[in-house]
């Protein structure tokens, strides 16, 4: 029997995995993950993780630090609670945070800050002026990217080494902190980057009505949460929506959408439609798949996120 074509913008499923000397899966399995951040390995919990580990307990068992759900980081004597890692020209710092597993960085995403890196209207060097963050928003000149849902900003911070004028949104006032103590860091206090706290529906709405366009928009929603002011976010009622405004904020010349999903009960095609839907008419094409670690035999791959992507070159 015939396969049925796919539509003619969208690409068949393409797995991408990070190269990243400062991060390495070492193992997986039976809901965990066994990762090396720079020096520090670390154990926490992976619901994707379906399978059995291929490493002996004991391996596991000699992390420096380990991560149960419903308690806190179990230290080794003399583990770090903060580090600092390296990608390419940014410095990121790392962190045990009480109440949560995360570290501040995710490691499955420089395939996408590679992208985004490649994309760059031009790469940034310390003689070349900067528009200071007040002046950004009435900047034509500059080549603008919107992060929304940034989180701690690693992705924002790749676009503004790179050459892009950004403007990074997300719901938690301690992201937005930590994404601008990693821009002190990497040495880029001077970029052209805007922090802003908000909840996204409402900043996209509010940019549109001042006519703020973009040229590539950035896109991370988690499956469910709330803004600073309590709003409430669910990604299945709320995320068409979103980018419905985001086409109505490109610029006429837009040079991509990038949209990442971890939503378990989503999919690479689910996420291709909606792009699809949202770009009818602008010509381009469509690319989907997931984010995985591939670490080295025996350990299996692991599938982490999801993502689609428009490009209009």
């Amino acid at each position: 029997m015939t396969k049925p074509a796919l539509p003619s913008p969208i690409t068949p499923l393409d797995v991408l995995a990070a190269d990243w000397p400062d991060y390495a899966l070492l193992d997986s399995g039976r809901r965990r993950k066994l990762e090396r951040f720079g020096t520090q390995v670390i154990v926490r919990g992976e619901p994707k993780a379906w399978w059995e580990p291929s490493l002996p307990e004991t391996t596991w068992a000699r992390a420096h630090a380990i991560h149960e759900e419903d308690r806190p980081w179990r230290l080794q004597p003399g583990a770090p609670r903060e580090w600092l890692m390296h990608w390419r020209t940014l410095t990121l710092q790392a962190r045990l945070a009480d109440t949560s597993k995360h570290l501040g960085l995710f490691p499955e995403q420089a395939p996408h800050w590679e992208f985004i890196q490649s994309h760059a209207p031009a790469p940034a060097s310390a003689s070349q002026p900067r528009t200071k963050n007040e002046e950004l928003e009435n900047s034509p000149s500059q080549v603008r990217l919107l992060n929304l849902f940034g989180y701690t900003g690693v992705a924002s911070l790749a676009a503004a080494a790179a050459g892009f004028a950004v403007t990074h949104v997300d719901a938690s006032k301690p992201a937005v902190a930590w994404g601008r103590f990693n821009q002190g860091l990497s040495g880029l206090n001077d970029a052209p980057i805007r922090w802003i706290l908000d909840d996204a529906l409402k900043f996209m709405r509010r940019e549109i009505r001042r006519g703020v366009r973009y040229d590539a928009i950035l896109l991370d929603p988690p499956s469910y949460g709330r803004g600073p002011a309590g709003e409430l976010w669910k990604v299945e009622s709320r995320l068409p929506e979103l980018l419905t405004l985001c086409r109505q904020a490109l610029s006429e010349n837009p040079r991509f959408i990038l949209l990442t999903l971890y939503n378990i009960e989503a999919s690479p095609l689910m996420l291709a439609n909606l792009l699809d839907q949202t770009t009818r008419g602008l010509g381009g094409s469509i690319s989907r798949g997931e984010l995985a670690h591939c670490p080295a035999a025996p350990a299996r791959p692991l599938p982490l996120s999801l993502w689609a992507r428009w490009t209009g070159d």
